[in-house]
């Protein structure tokens, strides 16, 4: 009798196995269409981008590039259909993040550079996905030239929801949607450590400075960013009005920096002619990661701000030296890939 026991337990045993591996053998989930794109803590997903991206003969276009964005089949199984999915501009979804946001803070509001009459960017209206196929590559092409980065790029896409077509968009939008911020990069952009600049009233130097822990390089063109003056920074109302330009000249190693302004009511003036120098090296502890220090000496320039406080102006003196520090990891062969932001 007791063998008979033993028997049915084991055959059972036998069962629920066989049953177990065939359960997993059948798709789990639905296989929902999404785009690869998590959001950060600001409700966008962060994009760098080469200002001109060089081709395969180290040559490049200025201002032309491209960015591929995976859009993702998900499920347990691999897709087994053939099948094309539509992809759009989205504004609307842009439009109420910004309200939910910012409220009536237009001012820090995303702008979006899907505008057709822009011309910042082109993309395939259409995906198409084969069978074995979990991931496909979306190429979105970029025209930075003549971009003013002082506005807060975004480019909003979602996956059309067709029902006569094969595919589902994802249901959580977080997924069959991207928010995408974009930023353009080059040699001399990003963010550079102001620790050692300092911001003074004109005329009482001798009573402390202002100092701002991370000033921004933003794209201008392949050899000249923009700073914000002194401590204004993204978030201020005005930004725009106090753009500093840097323009480096020179060779790889090192030059000079031309600081200049283009609006007239900052009184603009350099006193000192600014120099830059590069410098690299291997990581002791990882040496497949590469810094390169970009190292501007000699910052001395001026400027009034007239809009902060109503009906006066503060002239200030800006002097010291910005660094900035990038990493790359050279195991990597695509050079925005490579770099560790």
């Amino acid at each position: 009798m007791q063998k008979i026991y033993t028997l049915i337990v084991l055959m059972a045993v036998v069962l629920l196995g066989t049953s177990c591996n065939d359960e997993w053998k059948e798709e789990q989930y639905d296989h929902y269409i999404g785009f690869r794109s998590p959001l950060n803590n600001k409700g966008v997903t962060e994009i760098y981008i080469p200002y001109s991206r060089k081709g395969a003969d180290g040559t490049s276009t200025e201002g032309q590039s491209n960015y591929q964005i995976p859009m993702i089949v998900s499920g347990s199984t691999t897709n087994q259909q053939n099948f094309t999915v539509k992809v759009a501009h989205d504004p609307d979804t842009l439009q109420t993040m910004n309200v939910a946001r910012y409220q009536h803070r237009t001012d820090l509001f995303y702008d979006d550079m899907g505008k057709k009459e822009l011309g910042f960017v082109d993309f395939p209206g259409t995906v198409d996905f084969k069978a074995g196929e979990d991931v496909v590559l979306l190429n979105l092409k970029f025209d930075f030239r003549g971009i003013d980065m002082s506005k807060k790029w975004v480019l909003p896409l979602t996956v059309v929801n067709d029902p006569s077509s094969a595919y589902k968009p994802h249901p959580r939008k977080n997924y069959d949607k991207a928010i995408l911020r974009i930023y353009p990069f080059n040699d001399f952009s990003g963010s550079y450590s102001g620790t050692a600049l300092l911001n003074f009233v004109k005329g009482d130097e001798g009573n402390g400075s202002i100092v701002v822990n991370t000033v921004f390089g933003y794209v201008v063109d392949d050899n000249t960013v923009f700073f914000y003056a002194g401590n204004i920074d993204e978030d201020h109302t005005d930004r725009a009005n106090y753009k500093v330009f840097a323009e480096f000249i020179g060779a790889e190693t090192g030059g000079v920096v031309n600081f200049s302004a283009e609006n007239p009511s900052m009184e603009f003036k350099n006193n000192k002619e600014a120099s830059y120098r590069i410098i690299e090296e291997m990581d002791a502890i990882r040496p497949y990661l590469k810094r390169r220090y970009v190292i501007i000496n000699n910052v001395d320039y001026e400027y009034t701000d007239y809009t902060s406080v109503p009906g006066s102006s503060i002239t200030y003196t800006v002097r010291g030296s910005l660094t900035l520090v990038r990493t790359f990891n050279t195991q990597i062969p695509d050079e925005d890939q490579a770099i560790e932001w």
